[in-house]
């Protein structure tokens, strides 16, 4: 009978629901998203501003830029334009984001508050100049001790051997 049960278990796993859910502020992230998406058998959303970043926004040399001003504020929730309308059919959501000031930017925030999560497999990505994935992992953690979030990867220009490896 447990046999039957671990066969039952490692066929519903096999046939979850995934989501690749991202922000680029640059196209970096997305192009590793839709490789991500692709390996995974993933449906993609892109999680967009409501008001798109400029390359002003971006700089983040400029103390007085959006998104260094945004990053400054723990409690900063930039607006989205739209939500996933179906989260409940998915079982895993890789979440993927470039790494702003050694954290997600806190875009990725607003999407989490705005769905419903728990019970859902989180598997982060990202992409960095230099940055590692860790501490943007840990600190998600931390902020959402409720959630499933699993190890992180750091996506740099990854080949898609090394994604589908990754997936796997």
């Amino acid at each position: 009978m447990s046999a039957t049960l671990i066969i039952i278990s490692m066929v519903a796993y096999s046939q979850d629901k995934v989501l690749v859910a991202y922000f680029s502020a640059t196209g970096t992230t997305k192009a590793v998203a839709e490789k991500v998406a692709k390996a995974a058998s993933g449906a993609l959303f892109e999680i967009t501003p409501k008001v798109a970043y400029t390359s002003e926004d971006l700089d983040w040399t400029d103390k007085s830029s959006r998104s260094s001003i945004e990053m400054k504020d723990k409690s900063s929730r930039p607006a989205i334009k739209s939500r996933v309308g179906n989260m409940a059919v998915y079982d895993v959501i890789y979440i993927g984001y470039p790494i702003w000031w050694y954290v997600a930017p806190t875009i990725i925030n607003t999407f989490i508050e705005a769905h419903d999560l728990k019970g859902k497999t989180i598997i982060p990505f990202a992409t960095s100049g230099g940055s590692p994935i860790e501490p943007t992992v840990d600190a998600l953690r931390k902020q959402y001790p409720n959630l499933n979030i699993k190890e992180g990867k750091l996506l740099n220009r990854p080949s898609d051997a090394t994604i589908k490896n990754w997936i796997q």
